[in-house]
Order: C-alpha cells, then sequence, then structure tokens
C-alpha cells in the first residue's frame, strides 16, 4: 500500500484560491496576493486560459498554480478542493471573485433563464465552493474569505436610489434585475457565513471593488483591475483584530468606504 507524500509549502507561506482568476479583477487579486508571497491557487474554468494565466504570472517569479474550477460544476469545484488539500495541506485565503450577469435590461423584460443563470455562478457557485474549502480554512491559523460583491447589491442605496460611490448621479441606480438581486443574496451569505465562523477566526467579508473595466461592464469601467484588486486583497489580508460581517466599497482611501447592506 502506497502512501501520498505529506503536504509541503514553505515556513510562514500562506495559501489563498481566487475563483474566476484568469482574467480582469481576480488575475490582479491573484498576482497581487502572489506578490506578497502567497502561494496562489488560480481558478479557471477554461484550461488554455488558466494555463496561460498561470505562464504570465510566473514568469514574475509568483508562486501561482492554475487548477480547474468551474463553480457551477460541483465535481469540478470537489476535485479542486482535494487537488488543494494534497498539495498544501490547507487554505488560508479563499477569494470568490468568479461572476456574471445577462445583458442589461428592464426587470420587467428579463428572462427568467437569465436570472437563473446569473445566480448559478454568482450565488450557488459561490455556495459550493465555500462549503468546499472551508475544511481546508479550518485547518489555518487566520483564515479570510472575501466575496466579491457590488454596490449593487445594496438593498438600502437602490431604494434610496444613492450610488456612494459617485458612478451615478443621485437618484440613479441600475435596476438590473439578474445582478443586483445576485449580488443582493451575495451579501446576505457573506452575512450568514461570517456568523457561523466567527468565532473560529475565519473572517469574511463582502467587497465592492468599485467601477472597473472589465467584460461585464463592456471596459467602460473608471478603474484599472488592479486598482479593483485592491480592497480583495486588503481584505484577504487582515489581521487577528480584523472585522468581519462587512461590506466594503472602494472610494480611494486606504480603507475603503462602509456600504450599507
Amino acid at each position: 500500500m502506497t502512501t501520498q507524500p505529506a503536504p509541503h509549502i514553505p515556513s510562514g507561506t500562506r495559501v489563498a484560491l481566487v475563483t474566476g482568476a484568469n482574467k480582469g479583477i481576480g488575475r490582479a487579486v491573484a498576482g497581487q496576493l502572489g506578490a506578497l508571497g502567497m502561494r496562489v491557487y488560480l481558478g479557471a474554468r477554461d484550461d488554455e486560459r488558466g494555463r496561460a494565466a498561470e505562464r504570465d504570472l510566473r514568469a514574475e517569479d509568483l508562486d501561482v498554480r492554475f487548477v480547474r474550477l468551474d463553480v457551477t460544476d460541483e465535481t469540478s469545484v470537489t476535485l479542486a478542493a482535494k487537488h488543494i488539500g494534497e498539495e498544501s495541506g490547507r487554505l488560508d485565503v479563499l477569494v470568490n471573485n468568479a461572476g456574471t450577469g445577462a445583458p442589461v435590461g428592464a426587470p420587467s423584460e428579463t428572462a427568467v433563464q437569465d436570472v437563473r443563470s446569473t445566480f448559478e455562478t454568482n450565488v450557488f457557485g459561490t455556495i459550493a465552493v465555500t462549503n468546499a474549502m472551508i475544511p481546508l480554512l479550518r485547518r489555518s491559523e487566520a483564515g479570510r474569505i472575501v466575496n466579491v460583491s457590488s454596490v449593487l447589491g445594496s438593498l438600502t442605496h437602490a431604494a434610496a436610489r444613492e450610488d456612494p460611490s459617485g458612478v451615478f448621479p443621485p437618484g440613479v441606480f441600475p435596476a438590473v434585475l439578474d445582478y443586483n438581486t445576485s449580488k443582493a443574496a451575495l451579501n446576505a451569505i457573506t452575512v450568514t457565513y461570517a456568523n457561523e465562523l466567527r468565532d473560529e477566526g475565519i473572517l469574511v467579508n463582502a467587497v465592492s471593488p468599485g467601477f472597473v473595466a472589465t467584460d461585464i461592464n463592456g471596459h467602460r469601467g473608471h478603474l484599472t483591475t488592479e486598482q479593483g484588486a485592491r480592497l480583495p486583497v486588503r481584505m484577504a489580508t487582515l489581521g487577528a483584530d480584523g472585522p468581519t460581517a462587512t461590506f466594503v466599497g472602494e472610494d480611494g482611501t486606504p480603507a475603503g468606504q462602509r456600504l450599507a447592506w
């Protein structure tokens, strides 16, 4: 009977997983965490794109490792958790970045299937990945979960039609049925996990990275992906006295602005 070798990582090296990390904000988060000395698993559902991102980041002398991960495929999620556990033994940081959205239209004209498809990634995918990774996070001395949300998921700001990020003028707040409601659900998920895990020292927070130029908005955003990665990385590296169950948005200040749920 053969036995698997014990996982080995250099002393002091933290281990992170970033979903949807072959491009956009996720890739920037993976690069910034890698630059901090972490071993980063770059989750992507497309092998070719994932391995290309891995090659580019490893060329910068970063310990970035592609792992095939489709958040809507529970077998893929299970295999990713198994791989990380066997290779590294634990997980210190989980950044749930993978997200999607349907073409923007009036809520009354949005197809139910479009809403269902968005929820599969933004909501159910996040739950599947989080549940699969919690056993590995519990092996960490300082587990951190960061959910990449959006100010558009704030029920308080939506009801007031007030965008605290300043992207939209007073009285204007996009009413996007699939995306906004999925991010509101993600915010509720954040609080729910935070309440379960806070006594174990695992901090769980939601982040709105700002209006970043990415595929999901046709690259109309005014922030770069590197700028959009700043707050997710900050919340992924909180100290033991850091907050949990918070919703923080990018406003150019070091700590960001506290957003209403």
